[in-house]
């Protein structure tokens, strides 16, 4: 077996467990690290690719983008906070670096810039009220 194949299974098993963590702690983001899993997996073996997309934590969580739907408004708002604390985190940690709290600040401001613009609202399923 390759090298670089099996890197990929230990990256995507690796954002798989972070990301089911991450579907329930509040401050560890789920979605990067399934995008992660997702893009490893099916680098490395169609088998786990095929597995990994059918499970329920793909399904809630990254289905509709990785498809072209777009979020419900819930979710962009879980990603959008939870990208902000951390980020505010950064910040304050760099606040004697003023290039690095610069370099943050733009991140954040394209990050929500591309979640409210760049990536469409889903209507939400529970409530059936329309999105953006």
């Amino acid at each position: 077996m390759n090298i670089k194949k099996i890197v990929y299974r230990i990256l995507g098993c690796l954002g798989v467990g972070l990301g089911a963590l991450g579907a329930v702690l509040p401050l560890l983001p789920a979605f990067p690290f399934l995008l992660l899993a997702a893009f490893c997996f099916g680098k490395s073996s169609d088998r786990l690719h095929t597995w990994f997309i059918g499970t329920r934590l793909y399904k809630d969580n990254l289905e509709s983008y990785v498809q072209g739907k777009g979020m419900t408004r819930k979710t962009k708002i879980r990603i959008m906070v939870t990208v902000t604390i951390l980020m505010s985190i950064g910040f304050i940690l760099m606040h004697q670096v003023p290039v690095g709290c610069i370099v943050l600040a733009c991140v954040w401001v394209f990050h929500l810039i591309y979640f409210l613009f760049g990536v469409k609202t889903l209507q939400s399923e529970k409530t059936g009220e329309l999105a953006d």
